[in-house]
């Protein structure tokens, strides 16, 4: 048994009720192969059995009271997987799919996101089970308030540094950050996507989503192909889908779907980024809306079908496995030919495979969606200097760096016999800098 196969079975022995967390160790280890072939040091210190173990886990109850005074009772996370090559950085997320396995698929995911970015950041992820939607103002404060009570003991500038992810946006942050200056008397830059006047980055809003986009530019440019004149399917609209949406007509495509956890609206002129901003941003209402105020656009009920829509490039935005293998061989023959994730791990392994198999130009989410992590480091920097970059400065350094992440992963594919294949390539680039970093401090 070849020592990658052994850490897998390991892996599947020790976490038996955590398919996401499998699966996300599973596609990062077999790429591996040929690399712990060319390097038998990364054996002899165990590099892949560490690696795989999070540095530290942490599960708390949130105890907060609703608006009719009943107390309420959540679950709490904080996966820290790995700071080898700097403090932990990861977001959180509030959504009643949370439990432990995802936290830590996501948090190992990041582990090697983070690495491919260039910046001094480690891996981590966490969240709760709480769902926000239907929440009042104050049940959201109560309950970030709660959260925070026991997270502020686990985290700090130089330590850890959360983010949002899905549920987490700037009200969410500012609640948290409120509390943890409280508990800890400190104004320190220690949760990312802050607002603008105390502490957080021009562009930061934008960033996964301009990220995204980034990314599967230079990839398709790579291959002589443009985003001028491509019809794109964004799902989701949270705010890397729509900061993507504003991307891409920007970048001379037209998105003609988006969708939320209700459906989908198809509107063949192209979807409105100021009506979906409003809708979403400022209203908080559901997708749906939109048919009514551009009578052109259809809704459709349920999420999956968004893929059976006719697209030259797709950019899945909104949550993992989204995109089975049915959903991938529909846009392959819908003449499909590049697809970026925007979310994480949206495609599910038989989907990729379809996609590679059928050599449609593959951004993986751990380097097409690396934009949000990216900046929220670029915004530890700015906290740091105590001072502020324009939002050109920022957006200059985010598109360098994601052409960067693209061209690293694509040498790595290249250097290890995976031809074009990002997917293995991303997760080389991104292994070997935290594997040399690993073997440098020794066995801590």
């Amino acid at each position: 048994m070849s020592y990658v196969s052994e850490v897998l079975e390991k892996v599947q022995r020790r976490n038996p009720h955590e398919p996401e967390f499998f699966q996300a160790v599973q596609e990062v280890l077999e790429s591996l192969e040929p690399v712990v072939e060319r390097h038998p040091e990364f054996v002899k210190a165990g590099i892949l059995d560490r690696i795989v173990e999070p540095e530290r886990q942490i599960i708390f109850q949130v105890p907060w009271v609703d608006d009719n005074g009943r107390v309420q009772v959540n679950r709490g996370f904080r996966v820290q997987f790995n700071s080898t090559i700097g403090p932990y950085k990861g977001g959180l997320r509030l959504h009643p799919s949370v439990y432990i396995g995802i936290i830590k698929f996501l948090g190992f995911e990041q582990i090697f996101k983070n690495s491919l970015t260039g910046l001094p950041i480690g891996g981590a992820k966490g969240g709760s089970d709480f769902d926000p939607k239907g929440k009042s103002d104050m049940e959201v404060m109560r309950f970030c308030q709660s959260f925070m009570n026991e997270l502020y003991r686990h985290i700090g500038a130089d330590i850890d540094v959360p983010a949002g992810d899905i549920g987490v946006g700037g009200r969410e942050i500012g609640f948290m950050y409120g509390q943890y200056r409280k508990l800890t008397q400190l104004y320190e830059g220690v949760l990312t996507g802050k607002g603008l006047t105390w502490g957080g980055s021009l562009a930061r809003t934008e960033a996964t989503g301009y990220g995204l986009c980034y990314f599967v530019d230079e990839m398709i440019k790579d291959k002589g192909k443009s985003f001028k004149g491509a019809t794109v399917v964004v799902s989701g609209s949270g705010n890397v889908s729509i900061y993507a949406v504003q991307k891409v007509h920007q970048l001379g495509g037209k998105v003609v779907a988006v969708s939320d956890s209700n459906g989908y609206v198809h509107d063949p002129n192209g979807i409105n980024f100021d009506t979906l901003q409003q809708l979403k941003e400022v209203e908080r209402k559901r997708i749906k809306e939109y048919v009514k105020i551009h009578p052109g656009a259809t809704y459709t009920e349920g999420c999956s079908g968004i893929w059976t829509i006719k697209c030259d490039i797709a950019l899945p935005c909104a949550t993992q496995n989204e995109i089975d293998e049915a959903s991938a061989q529909a846009l392959v023959k819908n003449g499909c030919w590049a697809v970026g994730e925007g979310a994480n791990m949206p495609s599910t392994p038989e989907a990729v495979k379809v996609f590679l198999q059928n050599k449609v130009l593959f951004g993986p989410a751990k380097a097409a969606n690396a934009g949000g992590v990216a900046t929220s480091a670029l915004e530890m920097s700015q906290n740091s200097m105590r001072y502020s970059w324009t939002f050109e400065e920022v957006d200059a350094k985010l598109k360098q760096i994601m052409v960067n992440i693209y061209k690293n992963a694509s040498k790595a594919a290249n250097e290890y016999g995976y031809q074009d294949n990002l997917v293995a390539g991303a997760n080389i680039a991104g292994f070997m800098k935290v594997a040399d970093a690993m073997l440098a401090q020794g066995i801590v």
